[in-house]
This record gives C-alpha cells, sequence and structure tokens, in this order.
C-alpha cells in the first residue's frame, strides 16, 4: 500500500522584496513582502510524493538527479508536516512512521534568480500536505523551505506578514486579491542569465543584516509604508502606484547589496540597458505603462497591462535582437505586432545580440494544484520514472 500525490505550483516575484531574517533556522524575516504569484502553466516546479511502508529511509531526487536527504530545510519542512498530521489526527500513527520519496523538477532554470526555490518548496509542502491529509494553513511550513516559498501557497497577489512571534507562529502568508481580480496584469520574464548566481540569496541577505548601513532604515522607515500603499494600489487596481512602488522597491534592494561589504552585485550590463530602457518608453507617455523588478539576480521581470504586451514586446526584439527570433519569446501565446515608427525614431541604436537569452510571456495565476492527469514523477512503486 502507498500513498502517491503530484502537484504543481508557481513562480511568484516580488514587489516589495523579501531581503534579511530575523531568525535564520525558522526563516524569520525582518519585513513583510508583497508579491504576484505567475501562471504555473508556464513556469512552475512539479513534485510527487510517495509515503509508502516499503521504503528503507526517505529519499529525494531533483531534476532527474539524487539527491542527499540531509538538507536541514527539507527534513524541517517533513517534520512539521508529520507534527502538523498528528496534533489534526489526520492519519494514522502506522502512516507517520512510514518512509517518503519525493521526486521534484521545474521547467526553468534552477538558482538563476528565478525563484526555483518558492515554488519547489510550495510543491513540495503542498503535496505532502495533501499525502498526510493536513487541512490548514501550510504556508508557514513552506516558510522553512524557503522564505518565499509561503507567498507561492496562494494565487494572485499576495503578502508574507513578518510576524512578531518568536515560534513564528505568525509569519505566514495571506492572499491580497486572487487572480482574476486584475486579470488585465500581465508579466514578461527577461532571461539573461540562467546559470548560477555567485552569491546565494541567503548569504547575501546576512551579509547585507550584518553590514549595510541603509538595510535598517529600509526595514524601518521605507517597507512599512510601501506595503500598505501597494497593498492599496493592488486593491483599487491604479497600476501606475504599484509600478511606481515595485521600480523603487527593486532599485533600493539593490542599492542595498551594493551598500553590504564587500558589495553584493547581482545585476549585469544588460539589466541596466533594461531598465534604461522602461524608463525611456515611460517618459513618453502621459503615465506609466511598465514596471520592472530584479530579484537576487540578473533577469528582469516586468509588470505591465495586457494592451501593453506586444507594444513593448515588439520593442524588446528591436533594442535586443536576437540570433534566435523563433525561440525567443516562449510561455502564453501573443498577438505580434511591428514596432511602431515613432518608437524606431527614439530607441534608434539596438544592442549587439543575444544579450537576453529570451522572453517568458506570463500571467498572474493560481496557487499549488494537484496533477490528476496520472503523469506522476515517480512510478507506482515510489521509484522515479526518469533518471540522468
Amino acid at each position: 500500500m502507498s500513498n502517491i500525490i503530484t502537484m504543481i505550483a508557481p513562480v511568484n516575484i516580488a514587489v516589495i522584496k523579501y531581503w534579511g531574517k530575523r531568525n535564520e533556522e525558522l526563516i524569520l524575516p525582518l519585513n513583510d513582502s508583497v508579491s504576484v504569484t505567475l501562471n504555473a502553466n508556464v513556469m512552475c516546479a512539479k513534485t510527487t510524493v510517495c509515503v509508502s511502508p516499503n521504503f528503507l529511509e526517505d529519499e529525494i531526487w531533483l531534476n532527474g538527479a539524487k539527491e542527499s536527504f540531509t538538507n536541514q530545510r527539507l527534513q524541517n519542512c517533513l517534520k512539521e508536516i508529520k507534527s502538523r498530521a498528528a496534533v489534526e489526527r489526520s492519519v494514522d500513527d502506522i502512516f507517520l512512521t512510514w518512509k517518503v520519496h519525493i521526486c521534484s523538477e521545474n521547467n526553468f532554470p534552477t538558482a538563476a534568480g528565478l525563484a526555483s526555490s518558492a515554488a519547489g518548496y510550495a510543491c513540495l509542502v503542498s503535496a505532502l500536505a495533501k499525502a498526510y491529509k493536513i487541512k490548514s494553513d501550510v504556508s508557514s511550513i513552506a516558510r522553512l523551505g524557503s522564505g518565499s516559498a509561503c507567498r507561492s501557497v496562494y494565487g494572485g497577489f499576495v503578502r508574507w506578514h513578518a510576524g512578531v512571534e518568536s515560534d513564528g507562529s505568525d509569519s505566514i502568508a495571506v492572499q491580497i486579491a486572487n487572480k482574476s481580480h486584475w486579470p488585465e496584469m500581465s508579466a514578461l520574464i527577461l532571461v539573461v542569465g540562467d546559470t548560477q548566481k555567485k552569491i546565494s540569496s541567503s548569504k547575501g541577505m546576512k551579509l547585507s543584516v550584518e553590514t549595510s548601513d541603509l538595510f535598517q532604515f529600509r526595514v524601518q522607515n521605507c517597507v512599512p509604508k510601501r506595503v500598505e500603499e501597494i497593498c492599496k494600489a493592488i486593491t483599487t487596481k491604479d497600476f501606475v502606484k504599484f509600478a511606481e512602488i515595485t521600480m523603487k522597491d527593486s532599485n533600493q534592494f539593490h542599492a542595498i547589496c551594493l551598500d553590504s561589504y564587500p558589495p553584493i552585485t547581482y545585476m549585469t550590463d544588460t539589466s541596466y540597458k533594461i531598465i534604461e530602457m522602461i524608463h525611456k518608453y515611460n517618459n513618453i507617455h502621459p503615465k506609466i505603462k511598465i514596471a520592472y523588478t530584479f530579484d537576487a539576480g540578473p533577469n528582469a521581470c516586468l509588470y505591465l497591462l495586457e494592451e501593453e504586451v506586444p507594444k513593448i514586446l515588439s520593442l524588446i526584439q528591436h533594442i535586443f535582437p536576437t540570433s534566435t527570433p523563433d525561440k525567443f519569446i516562449t510561455g502564453l501565446p501573443i498577438q505580434h505586432e511591428k514596432i511602431d515608427t515613432d518608437l524606431i525614431k527614439i530607441f534608434s541604436q539596438p544592442h549587439q545580440k543575444d544579450l537576453l537569452k529570451y522572453v517568458i510571456h506570463t500571467k498572474i495565476g493560481d496557487g499549488p494544484t494537484e496533477v490528476i492527469d496520472g503523469s506522476h514523477l515517480l512510478n507506482e512503486c515510489g521509484w522515479p520514472t526518469n533518471l540522468h
């Protein structure tokens, strides 16, 4: 007898950044953060969990390769799931003694600043919660794997409350609005680099907390006000305000990285060329049309309303020419539009070829969902169906 569950979970990209912890082990942040959950049909983690009396030990496979189960964050998630199941009496005591096999894969690059750990741990915890029949909120358990994973537990627009309790019981994610609240909201991921970043987010945060003077000012004076303002902008669908706060917060986050000692640089020359393009584009319109935000990596996430997507994509293709035009734009289908001649005059000089690897077009999405078509990553005996 075994129990096989498969889930997919989305990426979320923060508009108010989470950077810095007050407790490393429990992954408790020093400030609230706000994010947008993206469509899991375009970018997602997929995880299959199998719980069985036949397994001799807990085992995990990631992206086709076996990994060690000694990872403390992974163990913390499983331990907390079992603890919650015991409290809720959702499964019997014998089931809690069985070992678990986990197989997970992403359909996008890992550790490249594209929120892979958020999707991965949200997916893992959601699958485990389903397997152990847990009914209560699991965002606080996902947080134990990767802080931002707690936001991927919900769809739409999400706020992660930093909380004040030392045990982290009030450090949970809540949905501000679901995906149907603002259906026009779209996102373009501009992939500059899909290789692993030089310094991990965890190490970067620790360094900023310990060495950046700007860091404390941001946490105490900027973020509380910005969080309330952007939540209001989301509720009222005020794109101009939403965009302005998003860009300012991204800029400040990277300023803090530079203010750390030694300085941390996640962005590249191409990242700054993207910023220049967006401000130039916004300046020729009566009001802001596009927002950029950069996580701990060189890749840009652009937020814009649906009507603007064909225009900005034609501009991106003009400014950032590619050697592979048929593979350059991926994700959701779009209506192609020729670049406006006035834009060509303003953005006359394209950059060299292939500064951007590709662009992902997506929209707002739901939280984790169960896969019910039988396409599990583990077979009926609980072993991977595809290994490298």
